[in-house]
């Protein structure tokens, strides 16, 4: 009876010594730096489309169906994206404008389309892209569906907003857009902004799924300086929308200054409100140089 009563006594000392002890760990643990990771999966806003935080841009200099990205060539382009892919990138950002629709399915070939997302855009504008005329979505999209040899686009954007009336302007392909949505042609719609005006009008338009918008620390090839932004991609995101934040590097203004493409990152990591990085990136070494960078970014408490 002693023995067992020494036993119990023992045993309960070294739970409640656990007990004392777990705090401590839990203390350690959260003391520990949480830092990102550039390939983890995130949910885009309410659209259910969970993709990469790295999006390989592919629109560097673009116009014209043209971009730094087609202007390397077939055979060094698609390997630039099967490279990505093999490291971790899911989500490659494309347009009409750049011309990039037929290279991203081949050079992933053999893999299954459900395993990596397809974003383009909808160039509406005059100029821009060679021809003229600027039809319906609903042609413009059976030809995307053409070019890109898929049954599916993942996100379908209008590029390039500029007007706060935008959404009246656009109605009529927004309506289409909504259509091929219903069906499943389109996961998922939204626009590209390029002025704060248009940004704004974003927030409050329920056909809104994900905003491209541009955004770094020092308003470089932005739509505002980043104190009047950031504010709105907060509305974005609490309004429930996707936000793909663009110039990160601003357009390549801060590729070759240290401080500044380190600072630009952690900023918009750490805003709360962007939730993938859409970079355009030219060769795998830059793509592995973000991702780095992106892995030494703490996690600022919420």
């Amino acid at each position: 009876m002693n023995m067992k009563r020494r036993e119990f006594l023992g045993r309960s000392l070294a739970g409640a010594g656990g007990v004392l002890l777990a705090p401590r760990l839990a203390s350690a643990a959260e003391q520990k730096p949480q830092r990102f990771d550039p390939y983890e999966t995130v949910l885009l806003g309410q659209t259910k489309l969970k993709m990469s935080r790295v999006c390989l841009g592919t629109g560097m200099r673009g116009g014209k169906r043209e971009s730094n990205h087609t202007r390397m060539g077939k055979e060094k382009f698609e390997a630039l994206i099967k490279g990505s892919y093999d490291r971790g990138v899911r989500v490659f950002d494309l347009a009409d404008l750049y011309g990039t629709h037929p290279y991203v399915v081949p050079a992933l070939q053999g893999i299954p389309r459900d395993r990596y997302q397809i974003i383009s855009k909808i160039w509406f504008r005059p100029g821009g892209i060679p021809e003229s005329e600027r039809p319906d979505a609903d042609v413009v999209v059976e030809r995307f569906l053409k070019e890109l040899k898929t049954d599916y686009i993942d996100l379908l954007l209008m590029h390039c907003v500029e007007s706060p009336q935008w959404p009246a302007e656009l109605r009529k392909q927004m309506d289409i857009l909504a259509k091929f949505k219903a069906k499943g042609v389109i996961r998922a719609h939204g626009v590209s902004c390029h002025s704060l005006p248009a940004l704004q009008a974003a927030v409050k338009e329920p056909w809104v799924d994900s905003v491209h918008a541009r955004i770094n620390p020092y308003g470089a090839r932005m739509d505002g300086p980043p104190e009047k932004v950031a504010p709105v991609l907060k509305q974005l995101c609490e309004a429930g929308k996707g936000v793909v934040g663009m110039k990160i590097i601003g357009e390549g203004t801060f590729r070759n200054d240290e401080e500044k493409k380190n600072h630009s990152i952690g900023y918009a990591l750490n805003l709360g409100c962007v939730h993938i990085l859409n970079v355009g990136c030219e060769s795998l070494a830059e793509v592995d140089d973000l991702a780095a960078r992106i892995k030494q970014v703490e996690r600022k408490a919420a």
